[in-house]
């Protein structure tokens, strides 16, 4: 290059231009590795890494090339170019001049990334690396197997090829569908405007409470036939305290008080190891417990029931109705003005003793009958007659 002093003398000025990085061939590559390794040879930390800085500079067009081999293959080719750069700085640092050629070297190590990036980043699901590298053997002896037999081998023909069991190439056929899985947001096709997520199923939230359902059915049937029927009219049939109340005769406070120690009971069986056994209470005489009793008036024997009839009581109720009919009465009175409901055990027992009735051919009549418990007789065809 030319160019003029302020004096007016003329001076000649010659300078190297370096052939840009296109026009390298491998030969400049390895002469400058050749170059670099001489040139850390005794200097300081410091300036060997503005060397190392160099070298990976001049050769970062040799990295993209090889990159550049495998674009199209659905990695973006900037994260390719980034991974190849990154084995190019991995070769600079391993590089020993006495092992051979620098390129060499440095295409083994940069293809070994770009390869071990799509092995292991480019899954959409996680999948094992001996069945990721299976799946690579299966697609090159599927190749191979076509070419040979002009279609598509069987699975028990790339079991012999690869001398490997059937169930461990099937897994490998269904594990490369991970690869690149479809998006949730993928039209379902046709005019339809649905999404692929739309027909997968959704979370179920009462599942959570599964275990809780369950271990409340079971303390249900610890608790007397009153509480459980009133704590299903209230929570299941949405009945109101009153209504409740006029189907038990009893008062709307009543139903309010038996609710509050029915749930506060189930609220201390379920935090507990063990259940608490059932208390009916110091403050007033329990009007769901079972009470029967056998009087003989004159000809006549009357057979009082209050309370509930449930399971517990209904072998009591079965026996004193028995007892009532053995003795051949003029009849049986059932009085019933102090039942506050019937179970099915019940309701059977009270069935037993009309049977034995009628087996011995003595009259038995049921009488006061609260329209709870008429309901209950009616649906299991007992029904009484009107007082």
């Amino acid at each position: 290059m030319f160019g003029q002093t302020s004096t007016g003398t003329t001076s000649t000025t010659t300078t190297t231009t370096t052939p840009p990085p296109t026009e390298r061939g491998l030969e400049d590559l390895d002469a400058a590795a050749l170059a670099y390794a001489a040139r850390i040879e005794g200097l300081p930390p410091e300036r060997r890494q503005e060397a190392r800085d160099d070298l990976v500079r001049f050769a970062l067009p040799f990295a993209g090339r090889l990159a550049r081999r495998y674009r199209g293959r659905g990695e973006p080719l900037e994260d390719l170019e980034q991974v190849a750069r990154l084995g190019l700085v991995n070769a600079v640092d391993r590089y020993d001049p006495e092992r051979g050629s620098f390129t060499a070297y440095a295409a083994i190590t940069i293809v070994g990334e770009i390869k071990r990036h799509f092995r292991d980043r480019t899954w959409g699901v996680h999948v094992p690396r001996r069945l990721r590298d299976l799946i690579l053997e299966v697609g090159q002896a599927t190749a191979a197997l076509t070419s040979e037999l002009s279609r598509a081998p069987s699975v028990a023909e790339l079991s012999a090829r690869l001398e490997t069991p059937e169930a461990e190439i099937l897994a490998a056929l269904e594990s490369a569908a991970g690869y690149s899985p479809a998006s949730l947001n993928a039209p379902v096709g046709g005019e339809s405007s649905a999404e692929f997520g739309d027909l997968v199923g959704e979370s179920d939230n009462a599942l959570e409470s599964v275990d809780d359902r369950v271990t409340v059915s079971g303390l249900l049937h610890r608790l007397p036939w009153r509480e459980r029927r009133i704590l299903a009219m209230r929570f299941y049939g949405n009945q109101t305290q009153a209504e409740i109340a006029a189907r038990f005769g009893i008062s709307q406070m009543h139903v309010s008080r038996l609710l509050s120690r029915a749930l506060t009971w189930l609220r201390q069986a379920m935090l507990a190891d063990a259940p608490p056994p059932w208390q009916n209470g110091a403050a007033e005489p329990d009007p769901g417990k079972t009470r029967i009793s056998v009087k003989q008036n004159g000809d006549r024997v009357v057979v009082e029931v209050g309370g509930e009839i449930d399971r517990d009581g209904a072998d009591q109720l079965r026996r004193a109705m028995l007892e009532a009919v053995t003795g051949q009465p003029s009849e049986v009175v059932v009085d019933l003005v102090g039942a506050g409901g019937f179970d099915a055990g019940g309701i059977a027992a009270l069935m037993a003793g009309r049977d034995a009735a009628e087996r011995t051919g003595v009259p038995l009549r049921l009488t006061r009958v609260q329209p709870a418990v008429r309901r209950s007789l009616t649906a299991a065809g007992m029904a009484p007659a009107r007082d």
